[in-house]
């Protein structure tokens, strides 16, 4: 009889890391279809000063006005990463306009961002590329938004954005049937890795 028992126990078992293995296999499936199709913009400022976070806006403010035109004919994030590189020198000189004399620096790599919701749509946190323009010392709060396909827009050229990526996308990041569960699974994912990341750093 214990030996009948631990034979269903073991099947439970079995089972259970089954299911727990399927589901972190989709769950990092999903988060790297996610953030190979976008790529993302973070605006660091100097301080928390009131000053420092409105100069910062104006930062972000002008470098958009400059990298939105030309990212326009980017047709896949491959190719839009690729214009971001070449036009690093000119989205810092951008950007220094604002600036007020402070250094800037700019740069396009990988970086983990935390869930972040938006008008119309969520995203989960997990490593992204990141243009990120670093404002000063960059001690100061941060400033979030996608850059491709074109997502620091109204609610509304977000929607025809959102149109570009696939279906399973976006039905990952909006508010489509299941969405809260499938969300959470892909959250929860990044957060482990970022986790993992870190323990090993550490």
């Amino acid at each position: 009889m214990k030996e009948y028992k631990l034979k269903i126990w073991e099947t439970a078992a079995l089972c259970a890391l089954c299911v727990t293995l399927c589901v972190c296999a989709w769950a990092q499936g999903r988060q790297q279809d996610i953030s190979s199709s976008l790529v993302r913009l973070h605006v660091i400022a100097a301080s928390d000063e009131a000053a420092e976070q409105e100069l910062k806006m104006r930062v972000r403010d002008s470098v958009l006005e400059y990298l939105t035109p030309v990212l326009d004919n980017a047709e896949s994030p491959a190719q839009a990463r690729s214009i971001i590189n070449a036009e690093l020198p000119n989205i810092r000189a951008a950007a220094e306009k604002c600036a007020e004399g402070r250094t800037v620096r700019v740069t396009l790599g990988s970086e983990y961002y935390p869930t972040r919701e938006y008008d119309s749509f969520s995203l989960p946190a997990g490593q992204y590329s990141s243009l990120r323009v670093i404002i000063g010392e960059g001690q100061g709060h941060n400033w979030w938004c996608v850059v491709f396909p074109p997502l620091c827009v109204s609610a509304a050229e977000q929607n025809r954005a959102l149109d570009a990526m696939s279906e399973p996308e976006r039905a990952l990041i909006t508010e489509a049937d299941g969405y809260e569960l499938r969300f959470r699974i892909v959250e929860l994912w990044g957060e482990l890795i970022e986790l993992i990341g870190k323990n090993a750093d550490a």
